[in-house]
């Protein structure tokens, strides 16, 4: 696959001058900053070196008090409490904060997570009717709750105390809860309104322990769980996100708690080292598959539990459902692949819409992401249940899937999401209508070119400036994360050194340098299609998009190129 590359533009380009003057330091280093919105020294010196002294007070989010002091209260009156999450890794990873929060001052708690299928997001009324039957006099929801208008109303009637911690847009009517802590209230005003349910529960941890005449530092115990829901939402990761990420990951990686190291040691995978992107591709898909299957409470019998025995327990049992998961994922991605192929016309069709009344809604969502990554296509995979068709839509840059839905609104059933992903539903008999009516939206407002994928390029870089500063002042821009993606650089005019070569399954393995550098070892993964032409390269004649990381091969460690496009000139 080729890529179109799209260089990332600063928004304060005399920044980048003023930035390398006052750092000491190259304007390659100076355009990243700049690029993610870093134009002074403090902002720099903030991004480089805040620590946990950094986080901001969560008295300053709106309803803290009021929340606090409820919760407080329920722990020295010794209230039962129930919890309410949801079956996302943000959701099981709050739940857990909250769940073992109030068990360490002896409260009788128990949790609730809707199942997937049966009850759908958020808070409903038979979740409220659970905390009737258990006597709960608080309810405490987390990673969900700010549209639960009705409920709360609900909850109320029934002598029900509701604190709600979320994080996701508000409506147009805040619920009328004891407390509301969202940091994207219109009148909220937060310094930082990217926090992950996690975090937001996180917050109110931090704020009850100081109602309590505690540190609040005692909350820090929690960090792994907010670092692992941040990575696994696709949160940004800037501003107080970076803290809470990098701390986080200093408790995985030194004072492991029980469920994470038993699924550590199930995937081996090494404590030290956890890197976001290791919870990404790896820890969060995992937590998360309970929740895609249906019931999310394996994850939180994991998280939350206090013996090794138990953890790994429920570490194989997660497992197991994974196994599940890339199995029904495996099987939908070839039905998908191979409906493509005897019912679209790539020519014609701007979009994919597919439909099979056998798909798992617990993992249409991953395999319409893939299909879009490999057709540059907006993507929406449907499934029947229940007489009724429903499904998950993702999209590409510059076309808005909530908009293009929203034009097919009297179609639907219901639908809702953002720009890039959106959930819909609608009748059998409306399948065909809709399907040529989102085919002519997307018609009107995509053509060609949109159909290549990007590549967003941070700098030129000549490879004779790679050394060990220049790593080493990369490797400060971590933790990588949405808004502050690992930098993607480009070197033009490179020279292959010796053959280049095939390895593993498809993975393009070579030696280039640049201009008298040294000689750097590159690796394409699945980019066995590029073997001729880099053989056939011997004049200096190649350029390259690619990320800088260390390798560790025999006890040697040292830098590599990880190739994401290749482009030979002729």
């Amino acid at each position: 696959m080729s890529f179109r590359w799209i260089y990332a533009q600063p928004e304060n380009e005399e920044s980048v001058p003023v930035l390398k003057q006052e750092l000491g330091i190259s304007e390659t280093i100076a355009r990243l900053l700049a690029i993610r919105g870093i134009n002074s020294f403090e902002a720099a010196r903030h991004f480089f070196r805040s620590n946990i002294d950094a986080l901001h007070d969560p008295y300053l989010m709106q309803d803290m008090q009021l929340g606090a002091t409820r919760l407080a209260a329920a722990i020295r009156n010794q209230e039962k409490v129930l919890v309410y999450g949801d079956y996302d890794v943000d959701g099981t990873t709050s739940t857990s904060i909250m769940y073992i929060f109030l068990r360490q001052f002896g409260l009788e708690v128990d949790y609730y997570i809707p199942h997937r299928f049966k009850d759908g997001y958020g808070i409903s009324k038979d979740g409220i009717e659970q905390a009737i039957k258990q006597n709960a006099s608080l309810v405490v929801s987390v990673d969900c709750g700010i549209t639960a208008i009705e409920e709360a109303i609900f909850a109320k009637k029934n002598n029900i105390d509701l604190i709600i911690c979320d994080h996701h847009t508000t409506g147009d009517q805040i619920p009328d809860a004891v407390a509301v802590l969202d940091p994207k209230r219109p009148d909220c005003n937060y310094p930082f309104d990217g926090l992950s349910g996690a975090g937001v529960a996180f917050k109110l941890v931090q704020a009850t322990l100081m109602e309590l005449g505690l540190p609040a530092e005692n909350a820090y115990q929690f960090l792994d769980l907010v670092a692992i829901s941040i990575a696994s939402d696709i949160v940004p990761l800037v501003g107080e996100n970076r803290v809470l990420m990098r701390e986080g990951l200093n408790l995985i990686n030194t004072d492991t708690r029980f469920g994470i190291k038993a699924l550590m040691d199930l995937i081996r995978m090494k404590a030290g080292k956890v890197s976001t992107s290791q919870i990404v591709f790896s820890i969060g898909p995992r937590i998360n598959a309970a929740g895609r299957m249906g019931d999310a409470s394996t994850a939180v019998e994991l998280l939350i539990s206090d013996t090794k025995e138990k953890a790994n327990e429920k570490a194989k049992q997660l497992e197991s459902i994974n196994i599940r998961r890339r199995k029904e994922d495996s099987t939908t991605m070839e039905n998908a692949l191979l409906q493509i192929d005897k019912t679209i016309n790539l020519e014609k069709d701007n979009a994919l819409v597919l439909h099979s009344p056998n798909w798992h809604l617990g993992v249409i969502g991953i395999v319409a992401s893939r299909i879009v990554d490999l057709y540059c296509r907006p993507t929406i995979l449907l499934s029947t249940v229940d007489g009724q068709i429903k499904g998950s839509a993702r999209s590409i840059r510059g076309f808005n899937i909530y908009n293009a839905l929203k034009k097919c609104e009297d179609l639907l059933v219901q639908f809702g999401g953002h720009e890039y992903a959106a959930g819909l539903t609608l009748e059998e008999e409306m399948l065909e209508p809709f399907k040529e009516r989102f085919q002519q939206v997307a018609s009107h407002k995509l053509c060609e070119e949109d159909f290549e994928p990007e590549l967003i390029i941070d700098s030129d870089i000549d490879l004779s400036l790679v050394d060990l500063r220049f790593w080493k002042l990369l490797t400060q821009f971590e933790p990588f994360g949405p808004n502050n993606l690992r930098p993607i650089f480009v070197s033009r005019g490179l020279k292959v050194v010796g053959t280049p070569t095939i390895v593993g399954k498809g993975h393009l393995k070579m030696k280039v340098a640049q201009n008298g550098s040294e000689v750097f070892e590159a690796i394409g993964f699945n980019m066995h299609e590029h073997l001729p032409s880099v053989r056939n390269c011997v004049n200096g004649n190649l350029n390259m998009a690619y990320v800088l990381e260390e390798n560790t091969w025999q006890n040697r460690t040292s830098l590599q190129i990880r190739i994401k496009d290749i482009k030979v000139e002729n």
